[in-house]
């Protein structure tokens, strides 16, 4: 079967200083999937909260234009766009348009490993 989503500011919550729609994996979904997919809003003028997991993630821009900041780094992106922010690195996501900003944020592995505990 194949199962279809809209992708709506509506359907979010509040996660990451950011509004953020849940996509990947969705409720009911027969098999865990070996990634995780949101749809993410940012206002005018606003920023992420600072970010940082042991999990790749890519960002791909939908609307709006939007700011990357990476340890040191920051690069510009438009709709159309995408960018690659590695693993463990701390970021943030601006919007420093006058119009609202969407992304789409993929990342994997889903679940973020375990830290070993034996030391």
């Amino acid at each position: 079967m194949i199962e279809t989503f809209t992708i709506d500011r509506a359907a979010a919550g509040f996660e990451f200083g950011t509004s953020t729609q849940r996509l990947i994996p969705w409720a009911g979904q027969a098999h865990e999937p070996p990634f995780g997919q949101m749809a993410c809003f940012l206002d005018p003028g606003t920023q992420t909260t600072p970010d940082c997991h042991d999990q790749d993630e890519v960002v791909i821009v939908l609307s709006g234009q939007a700011e990357l900041r990476m340890e040191g780094e920051s690069v510009r992106l438009h709709a159309g766009q995408l960018a690659h922010l590695p693993r463990n690195r701390t970021h943030v996501v601006a919007n420093p348009a006058g119009e609202p900003l969407a992304w789409i944020s993929i990342y994997w592995p889903l679940h973020e490993p375990e830290e070993d505990s034996d030391g």
